[in-house]
C-alpha cells in the first residue's frame, strides 16, 4: 500500500528514519565498491594525480548516478524483495518509503549525477554514467533479471561502467586500458555475485528469480565461478602491457589472481565457504585497483618489451582457454535465440580485448 507524501513527512520525528531509508535505497555499499574502480582509472588515464576538483566532481557525480540507478532498481524489484528474507526489510517492501517517492528520488539523483559530471568533468563521462543507469534499469532489472540465468553476467556491464566514466572524465575519450579495466569488473561480477547467490539460493528460488544456482544447481555454479575467476586472473595481467604499467601491478595482479582462483576452487569441496569467497572477491577488486594507482603514482615505469610480450601472451592464453570452456560447457544450454547471444557475448568480449592487446604490442 502506498502512503501519500504528506503522511510520510508529517512528523518531524520521522525525518531521521526517513532520511536513513532514503539513503538505504541508494545501496551505499555498492556505490563504494563502484567508486573504488573509478579513481584508479582516472589516475591511470592522467598518468598521475588528476586533480582534486576533477576527482571530487567525478566521484560525486558517479555516486549520484549509481545511487539513482539503485533506487530505481529497488522500485522495480520491490515485489521480489518482499519475498526474499535477505531483502524483506528494505525500505520499499517494509513500507517505510512509498514507491512513487522512491521513483522520483531515483530520477532526480540520475539527473543530478549527469549535471555534476557534465559541469565538473566531461560530457562523455556524463553520458556514460547515464547510459549505465539506463542499462542497469532497463536491460538488467526489467529485461534480464527475471528471464535468464545469464542475467548477472550481462548486467555486470553496468557495474563495470565507472571505469569508463573515470577515464572519460580525464581524457574525454576511451582507450584500450579503459576497456580492459571495464572487462576486469565485468568478468569479476559473475563469480562475485554467484558466490552470494549460492548462499541465498532458497531466497532466489522463492522469489522466482532464475539465478544460476536455482536453474543449474550449486555444482555447475561453482564450476562457472572457477572458470570466470581463471579468465579474470588472465585478463587482469593484460592491463600491464596495454597500459604501460609495470612490475608493481603485474606482480600483485598475478598473486591476487592466483589467490582468487585458489579460493574459488575450495567451493568444489564444499559450498559452505561461498560467503567467504564473496567477501574475498570484494577485497580482490579493491586491492587490484589499488595496485593500478600505486604503480602509476610510484612512477615505476613500464615493463621491458620482452617481459611485456611474455605477460601478454600468457594472459591471452589463459583468457582464451577459459572463455572457450565457459562458452562450450555453460549449463543450462540456451533455450532460445536471445540466450545464445547472452552466452556468446562474454566470450566475444574476452576475445576482442585479447586481440586488441596483442595488436598493440
Amino acid at each position: 500500500m502506498e502512503h501519500p507524501p504528506s503522511a510520510v513527512l508529517a512528523s518531524p520525528r520521522a525525518l531521521g528514519p526517513r532520511l536513513a531509508a532514503y539513503i538505504a535505497l541508494t545501496k551505499p555499499r555498492i556505490i563504494e565498491l563502484l567508486l573504488i574502480t573509478t579513481l584508479p582509472a582516472m589516475i591511470l588515464a592522467a598518468g598521475g594525480w588528476p586533480g582534486a576538483g576533477l576527482v571530487m566532481a567525478t566521484i560525486g557525480g558517479g555516486a549520484l548516478s549509481a545511487g539513482g540507478a539503485n533506487v530505481i532498481n529497488n522500485v522495480a524489484d520491490r515485489d521480489i524483495d518482499a519475498r526474499m528474507r535477505r531483502t524483506s526489510a528494505r525500505p520499499l517492501p517494509a513500507e517505510r518509503v512509498a514507491p512513487a517517492e522512491a521513483r522520483t528520488l531515483g530520477v532526480a539523483l540520475g539527473i543530478a549525477g549527469f549535471l555534476v559530471l557534465w559541469g565538473g568533468a566531461t560530457i562523455q563521462a556524463a553520458l556514460l554514467a547515464t547510459a549505465a543507469l539506463l542499462f542497469y534499469v532497463f536491460v538488467y532489472t526489467l529485461g534480464l533479471k527475471r528471464t535468464t540465468p545469464h542475467n548477472i553476467v550481462i548486467g555486470g556491464a553496468a557495474g563495470a561502467a565507472p571505469t569508463l566514466v573515470g577515464w572519460a572524465a580525464v581524457t574525454g575519450t576511451l582507450a584500450l586500458p579503459a576497456w580492459i579495466l571495464f572487462g576486469v569488473v565485468f568478468f569479476w561480477t559473475p563469480p562475485h555475485f554467484w558466490a552470494l547467490s549460492i548462499r541465498f539460493r532458497d531466497d532466489y528460488e522463492r522469489a522466482g528469480v532464475p539465478m544460476l544456482p536455482v536453474v543449474a544447481g550449486e555444482r555447475e555454479t561453482v564450476r562457472q565461478i572457477v572458470w570466470y575467476s581463471i579468465l579474470l586472473a588472465g585478463l587482469s595481467v593484460l592491463l600491464a602491457p596495454a597500459a604501460g604499467i609495470g612490475v608493481v601491478y603485474v606482480t600483485g595482479a598475478a598473486v591476487l589472481g592466483a589467490g582468487l582462483v585458489g579460493m574459488s576452487l575450495t567451493l568444489l569441496r564444499s559450498v559452505r565457504g561461498a560467503m567467504r569467497v564473496f567477501m574475498i572477491s570484494n577485497l580482490y577488486l579493491a586491492l587490484l585497483f589499488a595496485l593500478v594507482a600505486a604503480d602509476v603514482l610510484s612512477e615505476a615505469g613500464p615493463l621491458s618489451s620482452s617481459v611485456a610480450s611474455g605477460v601478454a601472451w600468457a594472459g591471452a592464453a589463459v583468457v582464451i582457454a577459459a572463455a572457450g570452456v565457459i562458452l562450450t560447457t555453460m549449463r543450462p544450454r540456451p533455450q532460445r535465440s536471445s540466450e545464445v547471444v547472452w552466452l556468446a557475448a562474454p566470450a566475444a568480449m574476452a576475445a576482442a580485448l585479447v586481440a586488441a592487446v596483442m595488436a598493440a604490442l
